[in-house]
């Protein structure tokens, strides 16, 4: 279960960043989910690096369906996407076998595959393996979406600079995640976009990398579903969302900040509305006891600084045995929390239709 994520819907990821490609494969989905290509290309392009706040590393991303999929629906059997690598300059990563970069994998990975694992472009633990992440979310997103369930992220810090929170009305939050469709540098306040750029650039101009924070929101999730215990719906959306490179803390509903509350102030009172029991406010995040409640979950997910920096670092030399100086070359991100949007999305519609699936069974994925 090493690379794999889920119980009922699982996902597989493989290859490395400089490999031949990479992929995933996705076993339990129901068959005659609709799978559109365009729609997987979509998703890709949002997780593309974009101008000059990105890498300069350049992939199209031309994937491939291999199996699972028979005139544009799922068959039931295990979906295969492949994505072959491109644009690879493995060169740049030759010194890293024996000076590991301060904040990657690399020394951790020397000590658990004994100096065999692929170190070009950080292999296995690249961020580039989250492409066949999002494009197997794609597929699931859809699933979601065909069941009116609507899942959006958008930056709610950068670089020091606030994009405004999600609305607490459910209403407003349906119209915010709205907005966000299709936007590869989602924020709800468009003049937070200008200013967190500028912090972006800055940090890239001092040879610096930033990082932020991310609010990812479910609306539509019916009450009733996860597990108590240790297959919590924060237990398995956490899970998944600490995967994605460079995530360090999830948090859902107020969390930390529930801390410093009483319980008259954290408790959301329950009332009647049309009908449907809803609660008054959503200081939990739409969930109790580790299932959902039917009011939206809401998260907020941090997403460390990029550690490629360009600056000289202090690391060793694990060859020598001695300390060392290392400056880094090659193309990396000052900034990778508008590419990881997409990717928290994923992920929480790969989570969800893996919970839904528990819950209901799984052709209740199909429409």
């Amino acid at each position: 279960m090493k690379n794999t994520f889920g119980a009922s819907v699982i996902l597989t990821l493989f290859g490395e960043s400089h490999g031949e490609s990479i992929g995933a494969v996705v076993d339990g989905l129901a068959p005659g989910i609709p799978v559109d290509e365009g729609r997987i290309a979509a998703q890709l392009s949002l997780r593309r690096p974009q101008g000059d706040l990105s890498t300069a590393r350049r992939e199209s991303d031309p994937f491939r369906i291999v199996s699972g999929v028979l005139e544009g629906k799922t068959t039931g059997t295990p979906l295969c996407i492949l994505i072959p690598n491109g644009d690879t300059k493995s060169k740049d990563y030759a010194a890293l076998r024996r000076l590991p970069r301060p904040g990657h994998a690399d020394y951790a990975a020397e000590q658990k595959y004994h100096g065999f694992q692929d170190v070009r472009g950080g292999g296995h633990f690249s961020g580039r393996i989250t492409a066949a992440l999002v494009a197997a979310g794609a597929v699931a997103l859809t699933a979601l979406e065909e069941k009116g369930i609507l899942v959006r992220s958008h930056i709610l810090a950068c670089g020091g600079v606030s994009d405004r929170a999600f609305s607490p009305e459910e209403d407003g939050l349906k119209r915010d995640m709205e907005e966000l469709k299709n936007e590869a540098f989602p924020v709800l306040d468009k003049g937070a976009k200008e200013r967190m750029e500028a912090a972006i650039r800055a940090a890239k101009d001092s040879r610096d990398s930033v990082g932020g924070i991310l609010e990812t929101a479910v609306w539509g999730m019916p009450a009733g579903v996860g597990e108590p215990w240790f297959d919590s719906v924060e237990s398995v959306l956490s899970r998944g969302l600490y995967a994605i490179p460079a995530v360090k803390g999830v948090a859902f509903g107020d969390g930390f900040d529930l801390a410093e509350m009483r319980g008259s102030q954290a408790n959301d009172p329950f009332r009647m509305e049309d009908g449907r029991v809803v609660t008054a406010t959503n200081h939990n995040g739409g969930i109790n006891g580790g299932i959902t409640n039917g009011m939206p979950i809401v998260m907020r997910i941090a997403v460390k600084p990029t550690p490629s920096i360009f600056q000289t670092q202090e690391t060793v030399d694990l060859t020598s045995g001695k300390n060392a100086e290392l400056t880094l070359e090659g193309r990396h991100d000052p900034c990778i929390v508008h590419r990881a949007a997409v990717v928290a999305d994923s992920v929480t519609a790969l989570a969800l239709c893996d919970l839904l699936a528990l819950r209901y069974g799984t052709d209740w994925l199909a429409p």
